[in-house]
C-alpha cells in the first residue's frame, strides 16, 4: 500500500507515505489517498496524527511520472489536477486534531508542502528542503498559501525563487520545522506526551484560533469575537472538567499517559 493509517490504543494516529522506491514522492493516487485518510480522520478525530514516509525520503515532491502526464494535459486539466493537491493539503491543514510531521531524506516541493501543513514539525539534521518548481519552470502556487503561512513572506522570497536546497538548521531559523534532531521520535513522544495532557476539545479550538486570527487587526470586533470564544469555552464541559480537576488536585478525565 502507497499510504499505511493506524491507530495506537492512546488514540495516537499514523499516516506513513509508503513508497520507498519513488521517495514517496507525489502522484494521482498517492493525492488521493490522502485526501481520504484525512478526511476519515477529521470525521472522529484521534489525539494527535503522526504524518512520516518510508525510505530514504520523507516526500521527494513529484512523481516524474505525473509530472509527463501533466506535461500533457489541457489548462482545465492541470487546474482540476492541482485542485486535488490543494485540497488534500488543506484536508492535512485542517484536521481538527494536531499533526505531526516527521522529515528526513529530502522534503522537496510538495513534500515541503506537506510539512508546512504540520502544526508541530521535527527534522533529522541530515534532511534538506527545497521549493525547486523554478527549476522546472513553475511555480510552488498550490503549497502557497499554507508555506506562507508557516514561513512569511519574507523567507518565501528567498527560497521561492532560487530553487535552492537547505538544510534542517534553517528550516528551523524560518519556522518550516520546530526542532531539528538526531532522535525525532523522542522528540515527538515528547509532545505527544504535552498533547494527551491537554483537553482534545480545547486543543481543536486552539488550532481553530490560530487559523481564524492570524494576520488580523487587534480591533473591536477581534477583541470582542476572542472575549465570545473564551466565554463558550467555559461553559464546555471539558473546561468544567479541567477546573474541577485542578481544583481537587486530580488528572482531568482525558489525561493518557504514553
Amino acid at each position: 500500500m502507497m499510504l499505511e493509517v493506524s491507530t495506537d490504543p492512546r488514540g495516537i494516529a499514523r499516516v506513513t507515505l509508503n513508497r520507498p522506491q519513488k521517495h514517496n514522492a507525489f502522484d494521482e493516487a498517492l493525492i488521493a489517498a490522502l485526501h481520504a485518510a484525512f478526511t476519515s480522520l477529521a470525521a472522529t478525530p484521534p489525539r494527535a496524527v503522526i504524518l512520516s514516509g518510508t525510505g530514504r525520503s520523507f516526500c521527494a515532491g513529484a512523481d516524474a511520472d505525473w509530472m509527463r502526464r501533466a506535461a500533457g494535459w489541457s489548462e482545465a486539466e492541470n487546474r482540476a489536477d492541482a485542485q486535488k493537491l490543494s485540497d488534500m493539503l488543506a484536508a492535512i491543514d485542517g484536521c481538527p486534531a494536531p499533526v505531526i510531521a516527521i522529515a528526513h531524506g529530502a522534503a522537496f516541493g510538495g513534500g515541503a508542502g506537506l510539512v508546512a501543513c504540520a502544526d508541530l514539525a521535527v527534522a533529522h539534521p541530515e534532511t534538506l528542503f527545497a521549493f525547486s518548481e523554478v527549476r522546472l519552470g513553475i511555480t510552488p502556487a498550490t503549497i502557497s498559501p499554507f508555506v506562507l503561512a508557516a514561513i512569511g513572506p519574507r523567507a518565501a522570497r528567498r527560497w521561492f525563487l532560487t530553487g535552492e536546497r537547505f538544510d534542517a538548521l534553517e528550516a528551523q531559523r524560518i519556522g518550516l520545522v520546530h526542532a531539528v534532531s538526531e532522535t525525532p521520535e523522542a522528540v515527538v513522544d515528547a509532545w505527544l506526551e504535552a498533547l494527551l495532557a491537554s483537553a482534545p476539545g480545547a486543543v481543536a479550538e486552539a488550532k481553530r484560533l490560530v487559523r481564524d486570527l492570524a494576520g488580523r487587526p487587534i480591533d473591536e470586533g477581534l477583541r470582542a469575537e476572542t472575549a465570545a470564544r473564551i466565554a463558550a469555552r467555559r461553559a464546555t464541559g471539558e473546561a468544567k472538567e479541567g477546573m474541577a480537576a485542578f481544583l481537587d488536585k486530580r488528572p482531568p478525565a482525558w489525561v493518557t499517559r504514553a
